[in-house]
């Protein structure tokens, strides 16, 4: 897309839409995500939530295990208007132009990667309930071969006739705007929505054409803190992830690490102990923010900080914290929740997700994280449209008790993790990256951004440096929860003695498997490098 002239959005745009052919059980044009943008002109910072609503026809008393996978598990797709407004803000090419890499592909076919053929056969059992997803993803009723050729011409179908509505407007004269409008319409509240809205019934899910005639993707300012001086921007609610990022960053800035080494039990101990006190209160309260109401301000101020920051021992682990009463630092708060009344049916099924930063000649930069929830989202590819739904009500991205803020309901937006990051310092961008991962997506984030600015590694350094992970047993919504840390295996085994020593639950896991971070770090004298994880299929180009 740089080559053709394009610009930031396009690169992105170009990029998601190749990812549903090479990357599906992770993207689709149906799915959800988020962007943080540094729009460089303007000097803004400024982030873009296109995660789908659930559908209108719901019902929150279904068996909880239907938001997991089939009919009813899928949500209003997102992810085509998120780009369309990239496109519209942040490019300069026409979607013909930006869709052309992905039409090749899916109709001419691309040799399927063995970790996708991997998945693919882990997933065979539900994949296959479902024909119109068999049919792309079982051809001939048979998991790919690793390097099989896989096409998809319903999606090439779908991509073209998207394409075709902007160019008519364009061969009508109409301006480049209208023209991307076009295709925007023609998917929401034209024959795509008619054909969603077709099979939906006939299998008797929810989604109907009202769902996504009242979808928009929507800009927002995002969440921010400094960090040791430097201004930490992600994205806001509906994430819990951006609000992660900053709150632990605020909570850890309250201790001198500059004597602790990295990989030390004593740094790790601090970290998890920060994300442990971020995500209580994290889980408690977010939620589509159309429907509660989220202390954002709250939650990112320095005096909470210092308060719960307090409450961390330096050298002992402590039981998953209490809610924090918000109302002392913002009378106009809510009050705090009431406890969790009952123990889930489920966990949550593994997330999946991909991320990708982006920078263009003029140093505008796009981070996204994009994401289907669990793997191949629904597990139902729509009709003749060739794509998957996402499954944006699962366990996790919605919450199992009733009386918690973020429990299931018809037209709210479930709370993703996704939280693409940039890094500010001096009014010039500093760093930018983001990770797939679903509940590592914040802790991931934070441990990078401690790698940059509190050990001075370079970009690719922070990536490949070993992560850490807490888990909470059966969830982080509930009071009480028991947390483990995952370790990757290149962590030490004094390190792991100890965290254990401290009162850790810990355990090794293998030595890439938490994450897998895209990013970019940008210099005072113009350079810009790149990062790639060696996590999962990745890598970093530039021209």
């Amino acid at each position: 897309m740089f080559m053709q002239g394009g610009a930031a959005g396009d690169a992105a745009v170009a990029t998601m839409a190749v990812l549903n052919l090479v990357e599906p059980w992770a993207s689709s044009i149906a799915g959800n995500g988020f962007a943080t943008v540094y729009d460089k002109p303007n000097g803004q910072v400024k982030a873009l939530k296109f995660g789908g609503a659930a559908p209108l026809a719901l019902d929150p008393k279904s068996d909880p295990t239907a938001f997991d996978w089939g009919v009813k598990a899928a949500t209003t797709p997102g992810a085509f208007d998120g780009w369309i407004e990239l496109l519209r803000q942040h490019g300069r090419l026409s979607l013909a132009n930006v869709f052309a890499p992905a039409i090749d592909l899916a109709r001419n076919g691309h040799p399927i990667d063995p970790s996708i053929a991997r998945i693919i056969e882990y997933m065979q059992g539900r994949l296959q309930m479902h024909p119109t997803t068999a049919e792309v993803f079982l051809p001939g009723g048979r998991v790919p071969a690793p390097r099989q050729m896989l096409t998809n011409e319903n999606l090439a179908k779908t991509f073209e006739s998207l394409v075709a509505e902007e160019q008519k407007v364009l061969a009508g004269g109409g301006d480049r705007d209208t023209a991307l409008l076009a295709a925007r319409e023609y998917f929401y509240n034209g024959p795509i929505a008619d054909e969603l809205d077709r099979f939906f019934r006939s299998v008797g899910g929810w989604l109907r054409k009202a769902d996504l005639a009242a979808y928009k993707a929507e800009w927002a300012d995002p969440v921010k803190t400094t960090y040791r001086g430097y201004e930490v921007y992600s994205t806001p609610p509906t994430s819990r992830g951006g609000l992660e990022v900053c709150m632990q960053a605020n909570l850890v800035e309250r201790f001198d690490v500059s004597g602790l080494k990295p990989g030390s039990a004593q740094l790790l101990h601090l970290q998890a102990e920060a994300i442990k006190h971020a995500k209580a209160d994290i889980y408690a309260y977010a939620a589509d923010p159309k429907y509660t109401e989220v202390p954002v301000s709250a939650m990112l101020s320095k005096a909470y900080a210092k308060d719960r920051s307090a409450m961390i021992d330096p050298s002992l682990a402590l039981p998953f914290p209490n809610v924090t009463d918000f109302r002392r630092y913002d009378p106009s708060a809510p009050a705090p929740p009431a406890s969790a009344k009952r123990t889930p049916d489920d966990e949550a099924r593994f997330s999946d997700t991909t991320s990708l930063t982006v920078v263009d000649e003029e140093g505008n930069t796009i981070v996204v994280t994009t994401t289907l929830g669990g793997g191949f989202g629904a597990g139902v590819v729509a009709g003749n449209t060739g794509f998957l739904l996402n499954n944006g009500m699962r366990l996790g991205s919605t919450s199992p008790y009733e009386n918690n803020v973020n429990f299931v309901a018809p037209g709210q937006i479930p709370i993703l993790n996704n939280s693409p990051v940039v890094v500010m310092n001096n009014a010039r961008l500093w760093a930018a990256f983001g990770t797939p991962g679903g509940e590592t997506i914040g802790q991931s984030e934070f441990q990078v951004l401690m790698s940059l600015v509190d050990y001075g590694l370079g970009i690719q350094e922070a990536i490949e440096a070993p992560r850490f992970a807490v888990k909470a047993d059966p969830n982080f919504y509930l009071p009480g929860a028991k947390c483990r840390l995952q370790l990757e295996s290149r962590f030490s085994q004094q390190c792991l003695s100890g965290l254990r020593a401290m009162g850790h639950t810990a355990d090794y896991v293998g030595p890439y498997a938490i994450g897998s971070i895209q990013g970019v770090r940008s210099y005072d004298n113009g350079a810009v490098m790149a990062g790639a994880d060696p996590r999962r299929m990745a890598m970093a180009a530039g021209w």
